[in-house]
C-alpha cells in the first residue's frame, strides 16, 4: 500500500478509537477491555466518500447501543485536525464515511511529481528470493501461442514482482534429455537418411516438421555421407549435438525479440549428468513412500493426496517427472529460492499435486511452490478462429505472430486477461490504430500528454515545481477522480502480485488513460490563470509518469508522438 493512501486510512482508525476512548471517559459510551477491529473500504460509488467505515456496526454489541447512535456520539468526538481527512457523514444504519482533504490529493500530486520512476515501487516482497520459471518451450521445435502467452504473462509478472520488493530471477527450463529428445535423435536420423537412402519412412508419432529436414540437411552440407557408417547411436547423438543448441539458441533470440530475457537457462541434462537425478529416486525410497508393482518403482501419491505414479519403468528408466522433481528441489533446496513460480499449461492440472507429493516426501515445504496454470489462446480473426498463419498456411508461432502483429500489442492483449481465463486473440483489433485497440489508446494518452508539454514549452510555458498549497487547487471531479486512480497505483501492483495477475496493471493503465482523457476534455490547462494552469500542467506530466512507469514494466514502447 502507498504510503499516502495507508497513512489515511490509519488516521481513520485512530481517529475514531480516539473518538470512543473520548466517549467512554465522558460516559457516553460504556465498555471496559479492548475494542474490536473494523473495516475501512473503499465505498462503490465516491459519492458516498473516499472511506466507509463500519466502526458503529462492529461495536454495536461492545457498547449495547444501536449502530446509528454510537456513530452519532462517536462524530461529535471525532478530531480530524493534522490528519488527510475533511470531513465525515453518517450513512443508512450507521456507517461512517470520510472524504479526503484537499492536502490529500496535493501531496499525491507532489509524490509522483518526486519519486518519478520509482513512483509506484514497494517493500511489500522484502528482499525475498523469487524464481519465475516460464516457457520452457520443447526444443524440438518452433514456439506457438501457449508459450507466446505464457512468455508475456511470465515476463511482466516477474516484472511486477520486482516492483514490489522481491528479488527476481527468471529461468527458462530446457527439456534436452528424455523421450522428446530421443523422438528428436530418431526424426532427424530418418531424415539424414532419407538423403542417401530408398524407402526410409517417417514412423506417424516422429516430427515431421520443416526444421528437422533443415537440420538434416544442414549437417549433411557439412559431413556429407560419413556417418551412414556409423552406429545408429553414434549417428543420432551427433545429430542431436548439430540440431539441438541451434534450436535453443533460435529459442533465446525468438524471446529476445518479444523483449524477454533470462538470468538462467538450466538444463534438464545437468540433473543427470551431476545424479541428482538418481539420488532424487534413492532420497524417495528412503522416505518409505514407494513400493514396487510388476518391477516397477512407485511413489505412493495417496498419502499426499494424489495418485499413485510410477517413478522408475520396469526397464530401469525414470519418467519424465522424476526430473521435474529433482528440478524443483534444486530450485527450493539447493539453490534456496524463498519462492519458486511455475507458469504451466492448463493440461497439468493433475501433474501438480504429483509433484508437490513428492517434494513433500522429501522434507521440501510445498507452500514455496506456486503453479499458475494458463488457459489456451485462440486466434480469431475476421470474427473466425484460425489456426493457421495467412502468409505461411501453417500453425502460427510465436515468430509468424510477431510477424502479423506489433511487439507491443502481443505483450499486451495477452496480459488482458487472467491466466486462468481463455482467451481470444484478436488479429485484427491488435493492428488497428484507434482508440477501441486498449494498447493503442494507452499510448495515445502518453503521446497527447508529451504533445501538450511540447505545445506549452514552444510558447514560453515551462513546466515547474508546484507548493502543496499550489496543487490544492485541483478539485474538480475529473481531476479528483484521475488523481485517486494516480494513488491506486502501489496497491495495484502489490494486487497483482499477490494475485499472480499482471492483467491488474493492464487494466490499471487502460483505465487511467480513459480518466486522463475526461480530465483533460473537462478542464482546460492552456491559457488558465495561475497557479492552476501550473497544478494542471503538474497533472498532467505526473499521468504521463506513471503510464510510462506501466508501460516500461510491461515493456511496452511509450511514443511521444502517434
Amino acid at each position: 500500500m502507498s504510503v499516502l493512501v495507508s497513512t489515511a486510512k490509519a488516521q481513520i482508525i485512530e481517529c475514531l478509537r480516539q473518538a470512543a476512548d473520548r466517549s467512554m471517559e465522558k460516559g457516553l459510551l460504556s465498555f471496559t477491555g479492548e475494542l474490536p477491529s473494523f473495516n475501512v473500504e473503499v465505498p462503490a460509488s465516491r459519492e458516498h466518500g473516499d472511506y466507509a467505515v463500519n466502526a458503529a456496526m462492529v461495536w454495536a454489541k461492545t457498547f449495547h447501543s444501536a449502530p446509528r447512535k454510537i456513530a452519532e456520539i462517536l462524530m461529535e468526538q471525532v478530531d480530524l485536525t493534522g490528519t488527510y481527512l475533511d470531513r465525515y457523514e453518517i450513512a443508512g444504519p450507521g456507517f461512517i464515511n470520510f472524504f479526503l482533504s484537499a492536502t490529500y490529493y496535493a501531496s499525491v500530486v507532489d509524490d509522483i511529481d518526486h519519486k518519478q520512476q520509482a513512483y509506484g515501487q514497494s517493500n511489500y516482497g522484502e528482499g525475498k528470493r523469487v524464481l519465475v520459471e516460464f516457457v520452457s518451450a520443447n526444443p524440438t521445435g518452433p514456439m506457438h501461442i501457449g508459450n507466446a502467452r505464457g512468455g508475456a504473462l511470465g515476463d511482466c509478472l516477474a516484472s511486477v514482482l520486482e516492483k514490489v520488493g522481491y528479488q527476481v530471477e527468471r529461468e527458462f527450463y530446457i527439456n534436452d534429455a528424455g523421450n522428446q529428445i530421443n523422438k528428436f535423435g530418431l526424426s532427424l536420423d530418418l531424415r539424414y537418411r532419407q538423403l542417401y537412402e530408398d524407402g526410409v519412412e517417417m514412423p506417424e508419432d516422429s516430427y515431421h516438421g520443416a526444421d528437422i529436414v533443415a537440420h538434416a540437411n544442414a549437417f549433411a552440407a557439412i559431413y556429407g555421407d560419413t556417418y551412414m557408417d556409423k552406429s545408429e547411436q553414434e549417428r543420432r547423438k551427433a545429430l542431436v549435438a548439430f540440431a539441438l543448441p541451434k534450436n535453443v539458441q533460435g529459442l533465446k533470440d525468438d524471446l529476445l525479440k518479444y523483449r524477454i530475457t533470462y538470468d538462467t537457462w538450466f538444463k534438464e541434462s545437468s540433473l543427470h549428468e551431476s545424479g541428482e537425478t538418481q539420488r532424487t529416486i534413492e532420497r524417495l525410497k528412503e522416505s518409505g513412500h514407494t513400493y514396487e508393482k510388476e518391477g516397477a518403482l512407485w511413489f505412493r501419491g495417496e498419502d499426499f493426496g494424489s495418485d499413485d505414479f510410477v517413478l522408475v519403468r520396469n526397464n530401469g528408466v525414470p519418467t519424465y517427472i522424476v526430473p521435474d522433481i529433482a528440478y524443483h528441489y534444486n530450485k527450493l533446496v539447493t539453490r534456496g529460492f524463498d519462492k519458486a513460480i511455475d507458469i504451466l499449461g492448463a493440461d497439468h492440472h493433475g501433474y501438480v499435486p504429483r509433484l508437490k507429493g513428492a517434494l513433500t516426501a522429501l522434507g521440501v515445504d510445498t507452500d514455496k511452490l506456486d503453479v499458475i496454470l494458463m488457459q489456451m489462446v485462440r486466434l480469431v480473426r475476421d470474427g473466425e478462429v484460425i489456426k493457421a498463419s495467412k502468409r505461411s498456411g501453417k500453425a502460427i508461432t510465436l515468430v509468424t505472430l510477431l510477424d502479423e502483429v506489433p511487439i507491443d500489442a502481443a505483450r499486451f492483449f495477452f496480459n488482458l486477461r487472467e491466466p486462468n481465463s481463455h482467451f481470444d486473440f484478436d488479429l485484427d483489433l491488435a493492428i488497428q490504430q484507434s482508440n477501441t485497440n486498449p494498447v493503442y489508446y494507452v499510448q495515445y494518452a502518453y503521446a497527447r500528454i508529451m504533445s501538450i508539454l511540447r505545445n506549452l514549452e514552444a510558447e514560453g510555458v515551462k513546466p515547474r515545481r508546484c507548493s502543496l498549497e499550489e496543487l490544492c487547487v485541483l478539485n474538480t471531479p475529473e481531476e479528483l477522480d484521475l488523481i485517486r486512480h494516480l494513488a491506486a497505483y502501489t496497491d495495484e501492483l502489490i494486487a497483482s502480485a499477490k494475485t499472480y495477475d499482471p492483467a491488474k496493471i493492464t487494466h490499471y493503465v487502460w483505465e487511467l488513460a480513459t480518466k486522463f482523457h475526461k480530465f483533460y476534455n473537462a478542464c482546460r490547462v492552456r491559457g488558465e490563470a495561475e497557479p492552476l494552469m501550473s497544478a494542471r500542467i503538474t497533472l498532467c506530466r505526473d499521468t504521463a509518469v506513471v503510464i510510462r512507469n506501466v508501460l516500461d514494466l510491461l515493456k511496452i514502447d511509450a511514443p511521444e508522438t502517434m
